[in-house]
């Protein structure tokens, strides 16, 4: 229970540094909406040449691009969280005080970005949805039950959303300066998440391969849990099976790491 309590209060005090960036989210929403304007209307004309691509319809397209916004913050899909601070602590030394610390430093970590995640979602997420919901025709389910299938598909996408940005951070133990790594691992992100294009877009064996990958995870899965396009149980099983994966892998890195630093601190 005090382990518990100890990372709710990580999460908790994450949550309200965040609060603190007011200026820096309002122009976050106003980004976000823009660019999910501009996202909307080249939708709108590539759906007008092919009705039904990908198995969308119009409404669909155009709740999928407002999710993609919501979500781009949300998860770090674009950057930032918990890569960036990590790794500035890797590269000044200061994760040394971290390892010090009576905690984990991966569920340290977790909890500090679910907290940060949180507040994306309401602070920066939900503008612009309702902005699109109240100025586009969407397809938004009526039934409670497929709201809490998506939020359920929101919260294991955070998850493995911080299990991959964990390990990039980490690469900066042996890098030093992870900066290229990271701005490798958000293009990379950005095209396999669906944040350009939904994932059921892409043809043939592209296609398959990356539905396969951890980055399917973040903005098609819960994407297709709410226009019911996924069978919510079999989606959640994906997603839990790459955070379980992702995570392992998180432990064995950092456990690696760990000795590193121990070696060369002496």
């Amino acid at each position: 229970m005090g382990a518990a309590r100890l990372y709710a209060a990580v999460a908790a005090g994450s949550f309200r540094r965040y609060t603190t960036y007011r200026a820096a989210t309002a122009a976050g929403v106003f980004t976000n909406t823009v660019f999910g304007l501009i996202l909307v209307y080249t939708y709108l004309a590539l759906w007008d040449q092919k009705p039904h691509l990908g198995g969308y319809d119009q409404a669909q397209a155009v709740t999928y691009v407002w999710l993609g916004q919501a979500f781009l913050s949300t998860l770090a899909i674009g950057g930032g969280g918990v890569e960036e601070e990590l790794m500035e602590r890797i590269r000044t030394g200061d994760v040394a005080i971290d390892l010090y610390r009576p905690a984990d430093l991966q569920l340290w970590w977790l909890a500090s970005d679910l907290g940060r995640a949180f507040f994306q979602l309401i602070g920066r997420g939900v503008v612009p949805f309702l902005f699109g919901a109240l100025f586009f025709p969407m397809a938004l389910p009526a039934s409670a039950a497929r709201w809490a299938a998506f939020f359920a598909a929101i919260v294991l996408a955070m998850l493995v959303g911080f299990g991959i940005r964990f390990l990039v951070a980490l690469s900066a133990f042996w890098l030093l300066d992870g900066a290229g790594t990271a701005q490798m691992a958000w293009l990379v992100g950005l095209f396999c998440s669906g944040m350009l294009l939904p994932l059921n877009v892409f043809p043939g064996a592209l296609g398959e391969v990356v539905r396969l990958l951890p980055w399917s995870s973040l903005l098609q899965a819960p994407a297709d849990v709410l226009l019911g396009h996924a069978d919510p149980l079999a989606t959640y099983a994906f997603q839990g099976a790459w955070a379980v994966v992702l995570f392992a892998a998180g432990r064995l890195l950092q456990s690696v790491a760990t000795r590193r630093v121990v070696v060369q601190g002496g």
